[in-house]
């Protein structure tokens, strides 16, 4: 099982062959999923005592596993936020996977370690953060929502200690009723409280608006409350929150300001849209998801941290058989996440952003930003279909007059179904609506004409 035979040579090329197959496709196929029942007859059991063998695995998933899913890098994937890796970045996961390599530490993965830290270090620099800022690769925004989290609390109960003042009851985060529901998990997992900041009408927290939900909160609340988190780039519509003046009250509140930009973020490649972002290079932690917006393969989230040293103490990991790892001169990617054991996520990503430059990111970026201009106004030209409000950064919310909640929904059933798109509703101030989500820079204004025909 672990010695390379002439059989495992055949299967390699078997699978190099599929993966260039696959790269080559134009569109590739967008799938759809299939029942459990539909799957048991296709596929029945494949782990058995003896195995079923290479070929034949890779025959069940070409044939049936595969088209059972939905290609998230489909040029008519609109849904969610959509990925669209760069063909060097997915050849380069393939490298990655070959290399056995464990991205933990500097002693086993320095080179590995080095390489991502110039994607991070670029990622540090367009969002304005300090030579000193450091970061890590992390599996997804979730989890690095988590990590940041997590340090922005320890540093609180070292203050705390440090000044003799006593633990509060509950340890709170404020966010805005907009923030994405992974706050809300890392909530629940730290067992701590969220403070909802209600937004304005443009949906956006402001510093304002935060300073005010803090002085009507309890004193408990007060008490407890060690950051806050702003988005860049709301998941449902794109919406950016007032980041300099959420960072002017975290300042004055004294307490740790977080970004989540996992979708937004990315668009600080694209200079004019940088100062959208304006606030960014005070936040103390920020994320973002190459995996999203940045053309590197799922799964991928960048996290970085303005002073990494609070990050640090609160995640360094210690055990006699660690030791060797702890050198001060070194870097250890576990040190900053909730992590230990790491793949080298990171390097799909690096090799990406080497191959091309960042030039070629910032026009990859803006051609999502400029088609949901395009897509709106050819929405505005239709007399059945309606902006919902114009459209932020690269997401695009309409409606159909006239439709109900069961039409949305039974609509984009048929489009998947039929393989033309992947359009889901969504609900927005209580409307069930359509959105667009677009990332990938082969989505053309052809295909949303398709779509947006679909709907007459």
């Amino acid at each position: 099982m672990h010695s390379f035979a002439d059989e495992n040579e055949d299967l390699v090329r078997a699978i190099i062959d599929y993966a260039l197959m696959r790269l080559r496709l134009d569109p590739v196929p967008l799938g759809h999923p299939q029942s459990l029942e539909e799957l048991t007859a296709q596929v029945g059991q494949t782990i058995t005592a003896e195995g079923i063998g290479g070929g034949r695995a890779l025959e069940l998933f070409d044939a049936v596993l595969s088209n059972a899913c939905v290609s998230v890098d489909h040029p008519r994937y609109l849904a969610f936020i959509p990925a669209a890796p760069t063909e060097a970045a997915t050849m380069f996961d393939l490298v990655v996977g070959a290399s056995s390599l464990y991205g933990g530490s500097w002693l086993e993965g320095s080179g590995a370690v080095y390489a991502e830290n110039q994607a991070l270090a670029w990622l540090a620099r367009i969002a304005g953060f300090p030579e000193e800022a450091r970061g890590v690769f992390m599996q997804g925004g979730t989890v690095g929502n988590l990590s940041a989290l997590v340090a922005a609390r320890h540093l609180a109960m070292e203050r705390r200690s440090a000044d003799g003042g006593r633990t509060p009851a509950r340890w709170v985060v404020a966010c805005s009723a907009e923030a994405h529901s992974s706050i809300d998990q890392a909530a629940r997992v730290m067992d701590i409280d969220l403070l909802l900041v209600p937004v304005g009408e443009d949906g956006r927290l402001t510093g304002e608006l935060l300073t005010d939900a803090v002085a009507a909160a309890s004193p408990e609340v007060r008490a407890g409350l060690f950051a806050v988190v702003a988005t860049a780039g709301t998941t449902n519509v794109g919406i950016i929150d007032d980041l300099s003046t959420v960072a002017d009250a975290a300042a004055e509140l004294g307490i740790w300001l977080h970004v989540d930009g996992a979708y937004g973020l990315a668009a600080l490649a694209v200079p004019e849209v940088r100062p959208l972002f304006t606030g960014i290079e005070r936040a103390d932690s920020f994320i973002t998801d190459p995996h999203k917006w940045l053309f590197a393969p799922m799964d991928a989230c960048a996290l970085l941290y303005r002073d990494p040293t609070a990050a640090r103490r609160a995640h360094t990991q210690s055990a006699g058989y660690l030791d060797a790892t702890m050198a001060p001169a070194d870097f250890n990617p576990s040190d900053f996440g909730i992590h230990l054991s790491r793949r080298a996520r990171g390097l799909p990503f690096w090799f990406s952003l080497a191959t091309y430059g960042t030039d070629a990111y910032a026009e990859a970026v803006r051609s999502g930003i400029e088609i949901a201009v395009e897509a709106a106004a050819e929405i505005d030209y239709r007399d059945d279909l309606e902006l919902v409000r114009e459209p932020s950064l690269s997401i695009v919310l309409f409606r159909r007059r006239g439709w109900t909640r069961e039409q949305y929904f039974a609509w984009s059933a048929r489009l998947l179904a039929d393989e033309v798109a992947l359009v889901l509703p969504t609900t927005y101030r209580g409307e069930t609506v359509l959105r667009f989500a677009f990332v990938n820079p082969r989505t053309t204004i052809d295909d949303v004409v398709l779509i947006l025909d679909s709907l007459a």
